[in-house]
């Protein structure tokens, strides 16, 4: 297999991945909180020799996270909330704590206070924030302070990470690397939901523009396999 070849089959698999990608992100445009995907794109250059030119490869190096701020909606409840600027709910999960901006909390049959899929959401210390029975006037303040009836029980914790630390971790979760840094200075909005910051018409045409280049890497891979065919039947004629 000849160098070109080596090269096209690198950018392929970048851009198959990044489609992938990019798909991911549009399917979850209205995902409650979502935060979308971008490539991050590296130039390898190997060196052959003081007679030979370098061999320059284009491949995908991995993914960041949009850290965009999502379109902010009203709904009025109670264990709704949402993150204003920079920040994450911390949540424990059976497969540890996850960050998310998914706000749309309730609570369960323990009092305790949980995400849509049932995991407790944490206070600071990483505790789990439970409820009296029957609370009323609940109120929770910007800085994530709970009360309950005018007495605090509990502050919400937020949390930070680097955009490039962040991976996606399915369910709407997101998992730091390297760790997380508590957030002191978050703003928690009370009645609130965060949309997806997923813009759908740009997504849209990154997607085509991705298959687009993918469809046309792999037309250059089938013709340069037909050439190096057509070379081997020549030399097992001559």
């Amino acid at each position: 297999m000849g160098d070109s070849s080596y090269v096209l089959l690198g950018r392929q698999q970048g851009l198959l991945k990044e489609l992938q990608v990019v798909a991911n992100n549009v399917a979850n445009s209205s995902t409650t909180g979502f935060r979308r995907s971008e490539g991050i794109f590296a130039e390898y250059m190997k060196t052959r020799g003081m007679t030979e030119e370098s061999l320059s490869m284009g491949a995908l190096a991995g993914h960041s996270i949009s850290l965009e701020q999502g379109a902010l909606k009203q709904t009025g409840g109670s264990f709704d909330l949402a993150v204003e600027g920079d920040g994450f709910f911390l949540v424990e999960t059976p497969q540890g704590e996850r960050l998310t901006r998914d706000g749309h909390f309730q609570i369960n049959i323990e009092n305790t206070l949980v995400d849509a899929r049932g995991n407790p959401v944490l206070a600071e210390g990483s505790s789990p924030i439970s409820f009296p029975e029957n609370p009323e006037n609940i109120q929770i303040a910007r800085d994530g302070t709970v009360s309950v009836g005018g007495a605090p029980i509990a502050r919400i914790a937020l949390v930070d990470a680097d955009a490039t630390d962040l991976e996606h971790a399915g369910n709407n979760y997101l998992v730091a690397r390297n760790g997380y840094e508590p957030l002191t200075e978050g703003r928690v909005l009370q009645g609130f939901l965060e949309g997806s910051n997923v813009v759908p018409v740009s997504e849209i045409a990154r997607l085509i523009e991705v298959q687009r280049a993918y469809e046309a890497g792999q037309t250059l891979l089938e013709k340069e396999n037909e050439r190096i065919s057509q070379v081997i039947r020549t030399i097992r004629q001559a």
